[in-house]
C-alpha cells in the first residue's frame, strides 16, 4: 500500500491508514468557514490496503479525474471511489466558490497512459461532441477565474449576469447557450448538468466548470476566445 498526500493552496497533508482524514469546515483537512461547505464532506480512508474517498455531506458533489482529465468520475453524496492513481484531482464547488486539490499517491496500482499528441488535431471537438465558437466563450467564460488560478485553491464562479457581461452578450441569450451546451455534454452521459427529467441542475454553472477544466475541455491556452468576435 502506497503512502497517500493531499495537496491544497501549496499545503501538504498525509493521511495515516489507521484513522479516516475529513475534509470540509471541519476536520483533519479544514478549508475555510464557507457555510455551504459541509463541517465534514469528504473522507480519506483506507481498507484493505486500498485508499478510499468517499463523500460524506448531503448536498455537494466532487469531481475526480485523474491528472490530465482522460478519466473522470462524479462522486455523489453517500458514495465513495478509490484512490489508485499516482496523481488525482478533486475539485468541488460550495455556494460561488470552487475548491481544487490534488492528491498524490506512491507505489499506486494503476497508471495512466495517454497516446502521443496529435499537434493536428481540431480544439473544437471534444470525445463526440462538437462546440462552436460561442459555446467554447461561454465555457471559458464561466471557467476563467480557475483557469487563471496558478496552482491548487479556491476560485469564484461568475455568475450568468457577470458571464455575459464579460462577453458583451445579454443574460438571455447567455442562458440559451448555457442550455445547448449542458444539454450537449449531458447526452454523452456527463452527469450533474441537468435537474430532474427536462430540468436544468441548479448548479449546472459549477458542474459545467468542474468538468470542462478537470477533462482538459478548456485550458488557459483558451482564454484568448473571450475576446475574440464570436459565431453568434
Amino acid at each position: 500500500m502506497g503512502e497517500l498526500a493531499i495537496e491544497f493552496c501549496g499545503e501538504w497533508f498525509r493521511p495515516s491508514p489507521d484513522a479516516p482524514f475529513d475534509i470540509g469546515r471541519e476536520g483533519e483537512l479544514a478549508i475555510d468557514d464557507n457555510l455551504y461547505l459541509h463541517r465534514r464532506f469528504l473522507r480519506v480512508t483506507c481498507d484493505g490496503d486500498i485508499w478510499w474517498l468517499t463523500n460524506t455531506g448531503s448536498n455537494i458533489a466532487a469531481t475526480v479525474s485523474d491528472a490530465r482529465g482522460g478519466v473522470q468520475s462524479w462522486l455523489p453524496p453517500g458514495r465513495r471511489l478509490p484512490i489508485v492513481l499516482p496523481h488525482t484531482a478533486i475539485v468541488f464547488t460550495a455556494g460561488p466558490t470552487t475548491y481544487e486539490m490534488t492528491v498524490s499517491l506512491t507505489d499506486a496500482p494503476y497508471h495512466e497512459v495517454y497516446p502521443e499528441d496529435d499537434p493536428g488535431s481540431g480544439d473544437t471537438t471534444i470525445g463526440a461532441v462538437q462546440f462552436t465558437v460561442s459555446q467554447r466563450q461561454l465555457i471559458v467564460a464561466l471557467a476563467e477565474p480557475m483557469l487563471r488560478r496558478e496552482g491548487t485553491g479556491l476560485s469564484e464562479i461568475p455568475s450568468s449576469a457577470d458571464a455575459a457581461r464579460r462577453l458583451g452578450w445579454t443574460t438571455t441569450r447567455f442562458n440559451r447557450k448555457l442550455d445547448n451546451v449542458c444539454d450537449k455534454l449531458d447526452r454523452i452521459g456527463v452527469k450533474g448538468l441537468r435537474g430532474g427529467p427536462g430540468g436544468a441542475a441548479t448548479n449546472r454553472r459549477a458542474r459545467l466548470v468542474e468538468h470542462a477544466v478537470t477533462s482538459r475541455l478548456v485550458t488557459p491556452q483558451d482564454l484568448p476566445l473571450l475576446d475574440q468576435k464570436d459565431d453568434a
